[in-house]
């Protein structure tokens, strides 16, 4: 990884005296030119972590980095760092010029620079033709490219985003945040972006840091945070999974043996795993439904008590040894539904043994 551009040292924030932090000493180091995204529950401190960058809180303990700098006393608005709200916060009796011109009035630039930066930005982002309309006269795609534009006019090192995208219909979302992340890669600007959205996290960004309670439980690339997750919570918080508690028969370094039903699997891990149980994260997407068993694959037989139409795929619930098990089969209008007896077929170089608890 590259030296970082933003780092957070032990960074920490409570709201009143006595009270439980609301960032509890989060540290991370955060590469120039990447999309970093916190993701996390409602309350678990990601945005509060975002506007103690941006300088609207103060920490209570812990430095703020921007390159070699130190940015704890500097003020908001000469940190380099631009924001965009979940709201937008347009002024609605503004036009979309003069909205994204705000920024270079205050900073009072030459007129005839600012109107120049004002026009190249807009026409980057594809708004040439706006100018002159006010905030209510806009889609909301159109006014989240306007909050992004009077972002960018400014020339920011850091991009910061607090769930600019919450407020757009599904559909509409999915297009916006292709658009950004294309943005971003033209302009390989480091960037910030604060979702509880599971999906937009793993889909736009290069590093996750996924927090809960106030901490990061766990830092990575998206690959990385959902299918090697640390803990249960984090396991079962980004996307779907099967926790399934097993009993361990022998573990060394490199292999642990455990019983699924009748029959036994062999795990690579990482280290030993201490206990009589391994507790293992099972995507339901691994799973397959009525295979042959191979290359150390086991069948497990179960019994379809659910089945879920997701459009790409049919979730099937199937009851295996007395726990209900997701499984998502691909397709489901190629071929005939599982029904009752099924067996379940379980790659053990795609089980993931957790090694934290929560």
């Amino acid at each position: 990884m590259p030296e970082a551009h933003v780092r957070l040292i032990d960074l920490t924030k409570r709201f009143a005296p006595g009270a439980a932090p609301v960032v509890d000493n989060v540290s991370l180091e955060i590469p120039p030119g990447s999309f970093t995204t916190l993701l996390g529950p409602s309350g678990c401190g990601k945005t509060t972590t975002l506007r103690m960058i941006a300088g609207f809180y103060e920490p209570d303990r812990g430095d703020i980095f921007i390159g070699s700098r130190r940015i704890n006393d500097v003020p908001a608005h000469r940190r380099k760092t631009a924001m965009v709200f979940q709201d937008y916060a347009l002024f609605p009796h503004m036009t979309v010029e003069d909205n994204v011109g705000y920024g270079p009035r205050l900073a009072r630039l030459d007129r005839a620079a600012a109107a120049r930066r004002v026009a190249e930005t807009l026409q980057f982002l594809g708004l040439s033709g706006l100018e002159r309309r006010f905030p209510g006269q806009l889609s909301g795609g159109q006014q989240q490219r306007v909050a992004l534009a009077r972002a960018l006019v400014m020339s920011p090192e850091v991009l910061l985003l607090d769930e600019p995208l919450s407020n757009l219909d599904a559909k509409l979302r999915v297009s916006i945040r292709t658009e950004l992340i294309s943005i971003q890669r033209q302009l390989g600007l480091t960037t910030i972006y604060v979702t509880h959205d599971q999906d937009e996290a793993l889909a736009m960004s290069d590093w996750v840091a996924v927090m809960n309670h106030g901490k990061v439980v766990q830092w990575g690339t998206p690959w990385d945070v959902y299918y090697r997750p640390r803990t249960p919570f984090m396991a079962d918080f980004l996307g779907s999974v099967n926790l399934v508690r097993a009993p361990i028969l022998t573990s060394d370094s490199d292999h642990l043996t455990v019983r699924l039903g009748a029959s036994t699997l062999v795990l690579p891990v990482d280290a030993p795993v201490a206990g009589t149980d391994a507790l293992l994260a099972i995507r339901p997407e691994t799973l397959a439904l009525n295979g042959s068993e191979s290359d150390g694959c086991v069948a497990l037989p179960g019994e379809v008590v659910r089945r879920t139409f997701l459009g790409h795929l049919m979730r099937y619930t199937v009851r295996v040894d007395g726990q209900d098990w997701l499984v998502d089969q691909p397709d489901p209008g190629s071929g005939g539904l599982a029904e009752g007896s099924v067996s379940v077929l379980v790659n053990p170089r795609r089980v993931h043994v957790l090694t934290e608890t929560d």
